[in-house]
């Protein structure tokens, strides 16, 4: 098991993984990503920007997520809450583990490495967010030390409750 920037030949697996999630939230009633986001261009971009990862197992993708270390404009009015600290943070976004294989500590060992890479970078704290309705991405955060800071509109207008953690 490996975890590397994405590349452009890793577009189509990528799309893969986010199509089978949107799936899921369709199937399961979560209104989140069923308006085209994200997309081919929206990964081509992240890609560009250095911003992409994935988790190659047997030369096959079988995780992505996006990291980078910027202010998230998203992130400047948190409503209901606040965030656990004002220094400069991380963020992981588009965090995908194929369906297959869920529950198998993969998601933990790309938020590992967000992690450690925030660390090695000085910072000490990394911010996510995600839809009200997606339990099993709110559970998944809460085991692995994330904590509930507020409520915040994406730029879309799409509301997200969003989490924090300290390292």
């Amino acid at each position: 098991m490996n975890i590397r920037k994405a590349e452009m030949k890793d577009i189509k697996g990528i799309v893969r993984l986010i199509d089978q999630a949107k799936a899921y939230f369709k199937e399961n009633g979560i209104d989140q990503w069923q308006d085209g986001y994200p997309n081919e261009d929206v990964i081509r971009n992240d890609i560009s920007l250095g911003h992409s990862y994935v988790l190659i197992d047997q030369d096959q993708i079988i995780g992505t997520f996006y990291y980078a270390i910027q202010e998230e404009s998203s992130y400047q009015d948190i409503r209901n809450g606040s965030w656990h600290t004002s220094s400069p943070y991380a963020v992981v976004h588009r965090i995908v583990v194929d369906n297959t294989i869920k529950g198998h500590g993969y998601a933990k060992a790309m938020m590992d490495y967000a992690c450690h890479q925030t660390l090695q970078q000085g910072l000490s704290s990394i911010r996510i967010d995600t839809h009200k309705d997606n339990l099993s991405m709110q559970r998944f955060l809460q085991k692995n030390g994330f904590q509930y800071c507020g409520d915040i509109t994406l730029q879309s207008g799409a509301p997200r409750i969003a989490f924090d953690k300290i390292l």
